[in-house]
């Protein structure tokens, strides 16, 4: 048995490894590819070859935590149709290897991509993907943003609370087109700030604003709002928002680190704002690496087919197409959870429940036929 698992464990990995390379090597040529028109531009020397080929490298373990999960259902299946094309696969039945004992080495194996998917989506990808971001930034000299928009934010003081908006912040954590509302306790909007440049401050209990315009809306007794106006060229402004908070609501959800992302709902639910986004998120980021083992058992049954005139290549073909719609469903049970205010780990762990039901059906069907 342990030379059986052994063999089952070396030919998935390294059809897993291959798979995996080749779908990085398309898409780091496609990256590659699109970063070339920003060659020449920026301040100063600009944004080289070597800058562009940095920031393809650097969006590498982004690509893989993407992909991982397809490429171990398309090598797994690769191994198991090739297993089943050669009686392999039935000469492991005959010594000993039943469905259930199958089944339990795969689900070792899932286990093993589960953990990797999982530091690299949490350690190893968001990092990267945020220096990449960075340097991509800072040698094109544009500040990254969110949307057209920015990032709004919300934040609680005293008696009232302000909403701040940040259209964009730069290479060196300043803030650019900052926009600060201040309401009331009932909700009436008291002083609007505008500031073309944003810092954090050391303390990091205030930010210091540039070039600031302030409007003062104060209740006159006719029931109309009274507009005073002035101009100062700085203003130090109380914000317990930290640079990580603003960073964080600039980045995309999904690029993000689970302990992030938790940290971000918290502070959006203190401040009494809707979550509902980086919930389905941060769920999509707990059940995405558990989808290796949805993977597995649905290649599984592929060894149990009859598949000596079928050529491997429509085998493989068959398990891309399945990959790419798991993927395709991930992400619209996402959106569809969103719009419609589902419970935000339903809406991230349906599609997986799907597959995995599918699988297991499909898995039971074939073990009692045979």
């Amino acid at each position: 048995m342990n030379t059986l698992q052994r063999m089952i464990y070396t030919q998935v990995l390294g059809k897993v490894s291959f798979a995996t390379a080749g779908f990085v090597g398309l898409f780091f040529f496609f990256d590659l590819a699109d970063e070339l028109k920003w060659i020449g531009k920026g301040p100063g020397a600009g944004y080289s070859f070597e800058h562009a080929l940095a920031y393809v490298l650097l969006m590498v373990p982004a690509h893989i935590y993407e992909l991982l999960p397809i490429t171990v259902l398309i090598g797994t299946i690769f191994v198991m149709s090739q297993f089943a094309q050669s009686s392999e696969f039935t000469i492991m039945r005959t010594s000993g290897m039943g469905p259930t004992l199958a089944l339990k080495n795969l689900l070792s194996l899932g286990l093993a991509f589960v953990v990797l998917t999982f530091v690299i989506g949490d350690y190893l990808s968001p990092p990267s993907s945020r220096f990449a971001q960075l340097l991509r930034t800072r040698y094109l000299g544009v500040a990254y943003t969110q949307g057209v928009t920015g990032a709004w934010l919300k934040e609680n003081q005293g008696k009232g609370h302000s909403v701040v908006n940040v259209l964009a912040l730069n290479p060196a954590t300043e803030m650019k087109q900052v926009r600060i509302f201040e309401f009331d306790a009932g909700g009436r909007l008291n002083t609007m700030l505008r500031a073309e440049n944003a810092l954090f401050e050391d303390s990091g209990n205030a930010w210091s604003l540039q070039n600031v315009s302030i409007d003062h809306f104060n209740s006159a007794q006719s029931g109309m709002q009274a507009l005073k106006r002035e101009q100062i060229p700085s203003l130090r402004w109380p914000s317990e928002m930290t640079q990580e908070m603003v960073s964080v609501a600039l980045l995309k959800p999904e690029r993000m680190a689970t302990l992030d992302l938790f940290r971000y709902i918290q502070h959006l639910s203190s401040n009494n704002q809707s979550s509902q986004r980086y919930e389905i998120e941060f769920w999509k980021k707990i059940f995405y690496p558990l989808s290796c083992l949805v993977m597995v058992i649905l290649a599984l049954p592929f060894a149990y087919l009859h598949l000596r005139s079928t050529p491997i290549t429509s085998v493989v073909f068959l398990g891309i197409l399945i990959g790419i719609s798991f993927f395709l469903m991930n992400n619209v049970f996402g959106h569809i959870g969103n719009l419609n205010a589902w419970a935000p780990w339903l809406a991230a762990a349906t599609p997986g429940i799907i597959y995995m039901l599918i699988s297991l059906l499909a898995f039971s069907w074939l073990v009692l036929r045979h």
